[in-house]
């Protein structure tokens, strides 16, 4: 697939204090990308709210190079202790995007420079933590590795966790860019996972991502570099032939993996959801989408703060989705974990 390539780059005042800051907003700028500079303030109209379809696509062109300034890490169960901040914003385009709650009507694509700062922040909750393995996950606010080309953190990352005897890295991404991490020296500390999902989620409402085929060629390779691999199935949603759809997902991982498809993969599985602001910013964002966002077909299910639930399946609609899969990958993947239905 095509990689990500900015249309415009957006720069903090503070970014350019960083070595990242530097290295990218050179290389960019000397290959023509336009630049523009914000204030002290940070107030600028290039990073105004999207008012129409158009404009919100456009604004995921838009590339920010940016300081993460929360290095109090929230936690982010089930699949991790710790987010790993590495950027904000996703340049695909995936319709039930769960960071449409995040980010609203301004997902541009934030990467953030300070990352030996974040790496040290995670070196001290290891400390902290230790002889106890804490585990970091790197793709909560961003499918960062879209930005590898640009950036290298995902890289950066997995080497300093090779060095962490107490520490791990996680990531899942809908990209299959990952040459450059196949030679690392990563000491089997970095999980790579990838998002797959049925042909018809696929083509309906995961544009400018990878194919299934290349996000399973590309598992094949990373599970040939001797990473521990993951699949995460989400978003499950129930269509019309949904069974068959995600078996024939399954089917072709397993001839795609070849051997690695008898080792021990894990599996995440999550139902789609989906909050009363998300569905705000997706339909104003894809008014034409055909995703199924019928509250009454749903039960709503309190979030962690108040006012903050999300729209899930019913319980007897979700138990039998879980009880399908959980079949159906124990039948091609015996050895598989699965890790948990949410």
């Amino acid at each position: 697939m095509e990689q990500f390539w900015p249309e415009r780059l957006v720069v903090e005042a503070a970014a350019l204090d960083y070595p990242m800051g530097r290295e990218v907003h050179d290389r960019l700028r000397k290959a023509g990308v336009p630049v523009e500079h914000l204030p002290e303030s940070g107030r600028s109209r290039a990073l105004a709210p999207a008012t129409t379809p158009r404009g919100y696509q456009a604004a995921k062109r838009v590339l920010v190079l940016a300081v993460q300034k929360r290095l109090a890490f929230e936690t982010c169960r089930p699949s991790a202790d710790f987010h790993l901040p590495l950027a904000g914003g996703c340049p695909g385009a995936c319709q039930y995007c769960y960071l449409a709650s995040t980010f609203d009507m301004k997902p541009f694509v934030r990467l953030y420079v300070n990352l030996e700062e974040i790496l040290a922040e995670a070196a001290d909750q290891i400390r902290i933590k230790a002889p106890a393995v804490t585990v970091f996950e790197g793709s909560s606010t961003s499918d960062t590795l879209a930005l590898e080309h640009i950036g290298g953190s995902i890289a950066r990352s997995i080497q300093f966790f090779a060095g962490q005897e107490h520490g791990r890295f996680r990531f899942v991404t809908k990209f299959n860019t990952v040459e450059g991490l196949l030679h690392l020296d990563h000491r089997g500390h970095t999980k790579i996972r990838f998002s797959i999902n049925s042909p018809h989620v696929i083509r309906l409402f995961e544009q400018h991502t990878a194919s299934l085929t290349e996000r399973i060629e590309a598992a094949r390779k990373v599970a040939d570099a001797g990473y521990p691999l993951g699949m995460i199935v989400a978003p499950i949603m129930r269509h019309e032939g949904w069974a068959e759809g995600y078996a024939d997902a399954l089917d072709q991982m397993a001839e795609g993996l070849g051997p690695h498809a008898g080792g021990a993969i894990s599996f995440e599985l999550i139902q789609h959801r989906f909050t009363p602001k998300a569905k705000r910013v997706i339909l104003a964002a894809y008014p034409a989408t055909q995703l199924p966002l019928e509250e009454s077909e749903r039960v709503l299910k309190a979030g962690k703060f108040p006012g903050a639930g999300k729209y899930v399946y019913p319980k007897e609609e979700a138990g039998e989705m879980e009880a399908f899969l959980e079949m159906a990958i124990r039948e091609r993947f015996p050895a598989a974990a699965i890790e948990y239905f949410t």
